[in-house]
């Protein structure tokens, strides 16, 4: 099982290998590498990369505060410990808040961005207040089922994937939640910067997704100067890399062809 020293990190990471195009995958919070098992298949025409991000899987972590700069630091020297000079990359959620500030620390390596259900800038007041209260709880009381359950529902609501994920959560430390939140919830808006980032882009969404819509892919595509367009995921959800990994695979494989 490989692992990475990163910047005072013990980051656990799978790469494929292979003579392709480098695809490293960044997962959404509460989540980890597992969610992209599907995108595998990819491998046969890229070097597949995923990785656990601080807080999240198998990556150990130092406990200290962090934020997404760290995060995008940490996806960047993982390249450097792959010897991969550049790379396209898939961000979900958290993981495209990271992805696009990777973009913007190193605008000669990142050579492709593909955002799924991640947002422009901030969480609206309404959504800081909830994940506040259900964080929090969580952090407080473990993933007891009325927090599980509402949060599966957000984010996989497909029955056999959500129980699946849900009975990962339990088996881990609630206190591991508390610096992955707070990063979630006390990020920088940087949407006034995503003009710089040059790259081309596609954003993707799930239209069954209750977290993020048409009109947030709409906005971020608008922000990207070199966005090809928006894709929707049919009855996709928050996840969709997970629960649509069909749609999803052949999106990021049309979208890297054409570019």
């Amino acid at each position: 099982m490989p692992f990475a020293e990163i910047n005072g990190q013990r980051v656990h990471y799978e790469d494929s290998g292979g003579e392709g195009l480098a695809l490293v995958f960044s997962h959404g919070i509460l989540m980890d590498h597992e969610m992209f098992a599907a995108q595998q298949e990819l491998a046969g025409e890229y070097r597949v990369i995923i990785w656990d991000a601080r807080g999240h899987g198998l990556t150990e972590s130092d406990g200290k505060p962090f934020s997404y700069w760290d995060a995008a630091r940490d996806c960047l020297g993982l390249l450097d410990h792959l010897g991969v000079d550049q790379a396209a990359l898939v961000g979900v959620a958290q993981g495209g808040f990271t992805a696009m500030r990777a973009a913007l620390l190193a605008p000669d390596r990142i050579v492709a961005l593909a955002l799924v259900s991640t947002l422009t800038g901030d969480e609206s007041p309404r959504a800081q207040t909830f994940y506040g209260q259900l964080f929090g709880r969580w952090i407080a009381e473990g993933p007891i089922d009325e927090l599980t359950t509402v949060f599966a529902a957000l984010t996989i609501n497909e029955p056999e994937q959500s129980a699946r994920w849900v009975a990962k959560w339990r088996e881990r430390d609630p206190e591991l939640v508390a610096e992955p939140a707070t990063c979630l919830l006390e990020r920088d808006d940087i949407s006034e910067r995503l003009r710089q980032i040059r790259c081309p882009a596609v954003v993707l969404y799930g239209t069954a997704d209750p977290l993020f819509g048409a009109e947030d892919a709409e906005e971020l595509s608008e922000a990207l100067r070199y966005c090809v367009g928006v894709v929707p995921i049919e009855g996709g959800s928050h996840a969709s890399p997970l629960t649509h990994p069909e749609q999803v695979n052949a999106a990021l494989s049309y979208f890297l062809s054409e570019i």
